[in-house]
């Protein structure tokens, strides 16, 4: 395992969320300002102390006492409909620590309401409706499923901070559920393994092969069937979002190894 100071508070080490959770407001969020990338401060402006200059916060952070979940939201500025950096971290009941969700959104970029039906209900990334016009305005602007923005292409600077977050907890992993297909692959390149699905992902990228069946399946359908579209991570994702694979994309689990770079590819000289 990576060597690094543990987090310790008035001479106790900290070993959980739950244990974090249970300090003072002001000792848990400092622990919990470790995780926010410097880059993502330097990019957009935002000051080191996280309030603006009018004394507004910029982030929130919901870490309730008693709780074994963590919620943090980093804004650029106080109205931000968006937040540039967004995650949710939890222990398991099997004592894993394993990030539920994280988005970075470009906050300066165009929004598509993809997480909006037209009539304004959230989306729950497509299972419960979709919004047919702002996806393809999404597709074609070059976002992946399930973006509301260009991304702020900081997932690389993310990922070594929960490393080292989770070291210094003490544990030697982490775990993660890719919610679309080309965050498994975008997982994947940043050095984890597969706890399950590995073979689920191995099979689509055989069936987006020539005659294969999810390649015959690109009958031009719909907009996010189009020929062509198996060539890409991001064409691959649009189909399997758009429900190509007769099912919702599910059963992938992966995970981390504090310092170790896993090698996995499930789809070879892919480009994005």
């Amino acid at each position: 395992m990576v060597k690094v100071e543990p987090f310790v508070v008035d001479g106790q080490r900290m070993v959980s969320i739950r244990q974090i959770n249970n300090l003072p407001q002001h000792q848990k969020e400092a622990i919990y300002r470790t995780l926010i990338p410097p880059e993502a401060l330097l990019r957009f402006g935002i000051p080191f102390s996280l309030t603006d200059p009018q004394g507004n916060s910029l982030w929130t952070c919901i870490c309730e006492r008693g709780t074994s979940s963590v919620t943090l939201a980093l804004r650029h500025r106080a109205d931000a409909e968006d937040p540039v950096l967004y995650l949710e971290l939890a222990e398991t009941l099997h004592n894993q620590l394993e990030v539920l969700f994280f988005a970075i959104n470009d906050p300066e970029s165009e929004r598509y309401n993809v997480d909006r039906t037209p009539d304004g209900r959230p989306t729950n990334f497509g299972l419960d409706g979709r919004n047919i016009p702002e996806e393809v305005r999404a597709m074609e602007a070059g976002l992946a499923p399930g973006q509301v923005r260009q991304g702020a292409r900081l997932t690389r600077r993310l990922i070594p901070r929960f490393e080292e977050f989770v070291a210094r907890l003490g544990y030697d992993r982490f775990q993660a559920q890719p919610l679309f297909y080309h965050a498994a692959i975008l997982f994947e390149r940043c050095g984890f393994a597969y706890t399950m699905g590995q073979g689920k992902m191995e099979w689509i990228h055989q069936e987006f092969q020539r005659n294969g069946l999810l390649h015959r399946r690109l009958d031009g359908s719909t907009p996010f069937r189009q020929p062509g579209m198996e060539a890409t991570v991001r064409g691959r994702s649009w189909a399997i979002y758009d429900g190509i694979l007769g099912e919702p994309f599910a059963g992938v689990r992966m995970y981390k190894r504090i310092g170790i770079f896993a090698g996995v590819c499930t789809f070879p000289d892919a480009v994005w």
